[in-house]
């Protein structure tokens, strides 16, 4: 959304992004159910590995590609896991439950690092990360008009 394509461009890219992750996650969800019923019949039950090998071997198959669609649902999951681990470590006694709520110590660590990661070493960060913050920390830097903030402030007619 924040690159300089015209309408129907963006449009169209939003329909093949939307159609290639739902095929990516029905794709995975065939795969994921079908070896989980295989390693069930084939040992006579089911047992939590063959959730965990089901899924490496779907998530090897499906979104195995480094590809801008399959990389925006592996960071979505891995944020998710990261959160769900947390929650499990003190649920096990691993580590204690803490005595104030840590998201906003995990807020501030998170946007100090993708900003620093921004300034300084720009080229790390996904590239639709970057765009976006290009458009928001950069480009906002120069505006003509209110539609800078409804479309986009690069201008290229001679407005």
């Amino acid at each position: 959304l924040f690159l300089s394509f015209s309408l129907r461009e963006k449009l169209k890219s939003i329909a093949q992004a939307t159609y290639a992750h739902s095929r990516n996650l029905a794709y995975f969800v065939f795969t994921y159910k079908g070896l989980l019923a295989a390693q069930s019949r084939l040992q006579g039950k089911k047992i939590p590995f063959h959730s965990f090998l089901a899924a490496c071997i779907g998530g090897w198959l499906v979104f195995g590609d480094n590809n801008p669609i399959n990389s925006q649902i592996i960071m979505y999951l891995l944020s998710r896991i990261l959160f769900g681990l947390s929650r499990l470590a003190v649920e096990k006694g691993y580590i204690p439950q803490p005595k104030q709520d840590p998201f906003p110590l995990v807020a501030a660590l998170v946007w100090g690092t993708v900003l620093w990661l921004f300034e300084y070493h720009k080229e790390t960060l996904q590239p639709s990360l970057q765009s976006s913050m290009t458009y928001l920390y950069e480009d906002s830097e120069v505006w003509h008009d209110l539609s800078d903030f409804l479309i986009y402030n690069k201008r290229t007619d001679s407005k």
